[in-house]
């Protein structure tokens, strides 16, 4: 049986730390402070929302707040992310996704001063990760790299899988991973004998969008497996792209689902926030 990463107990000493760093700036009279725009009331999306205010809460970093009616416009949204940018009292700007139809997410996200892009989504910070300089990362794959480490896992020279190739995980997964000095292959749709090339993996990351779909064949004897996937059953329980129970059986170490990657999107988003301060010279 595979032993377990616990991503509330590495969430939680992350956001620790944080706390620690924004009490310090707090001593220097710095304030950190995060803007949270969310446009409509999609109930997963105030869930997440709520969530982000209550960690912001728990480390000491100052929310703001604008929750905007459905009928807002694409023009409205880009107006207050403008005035966003330009005040000095906000640190990290986030607009919590999906938008409602017709707006263009893209446009949305390209408006975020690069300084202020908290999520880690703008191209700028794309950029910057792919040619190695500093920025903002994108916080699900920052937190797995986290766990990885907090876990005793060495992931250079090893045989990195990634399955998923979306703009907000596998890409800047793989990147990460590279940073660390790790052989890294992409997996996605069009990709030929899955099976071979994960079975090949000492850690292999899984963020393909399909409740269940990695079972035990696609994994090598004693491999690390993160699931980044999560999806809630019809009996209202949650899983993620990975096969638990077949899994645990042949992985050395595995995140579960609930409590793996998920905590750790959020306390990366607190450290993310933290650092604003140094990125935009304030301090």
């Amino acid at each position: 049986m595979s032993e377990l990463i616990d991503g509330k107990v590495i969430s939680t000493q992350i956001k620790s730390e944080v706390k620690e760093k924004v009490a310090a700036l707090n001593a220097k009279g710095v304030t950190v402070s995060l803007a949270v725009i969310q446009v409509g009331a999609d109930p997963a999306s105030s869930v997440y929302v709520r969530n982000k205010k209550k960690a912001c809460e728990e480390v000491g970093i100052r929310s703001v707040a604008y929750e905007l009616p459905e009928t807002t416009t694409e023009k409205e949204l880009l107006d207050l992310i403008d005035e966003l940018n330009g005040r000095k009292d906000i640190n990290g700007i986030l607009v919590q996704l999906p938008l409602p139809k017709g707006m263009d997410e893209d446009k949305v996200t390209d408006a975020i001063s690069p300084l202020k892009d908290v999520d880690g989504f703008h191209p700028v910070n794309v950029g910057k990760l792919s040619i190695g300089k500093r920025g903002f990362v994108s916080c699900t794959p920052a937190g797995v790299i986290e766990l990885l480490k907090r876990s005793g896992v060495e992931i250079s020279g090893k045989e990195c899988v990634v399955i998923g190739r979306s703009n907000i995980v596998g890409k800047p997964m793989s990147m990460l991973l590279l940073r660390e000095n790790g052989t890294v292959t992409v997996c996605h749709s069009r990709t030929a004998d899955l099976k071979e090339v994960t079975k090949r993996a000492d850690i292999l990351v899984v963020a393909v969008g399909k409740p269940g779909m990695i079972d035990a064949s696609y994994i090598k004897d004693g491999a690390v497996v993160i699931d980044v996937g999560i999806h809630r059953k019809e009996d209202g329980k949650l899983c993620g792209d990975v096969d638990f129970e077949s899994a645990s059986e042949v992985a050395s170490k595995i995140t579960p689902v609930p409590g793996g990657v998920g905590p750790m999107t959020i306390a990366m988003l607190m450290k993310n926030c933290a650092e604003s301060v140094e990125l935009q010279g304030l301090i």
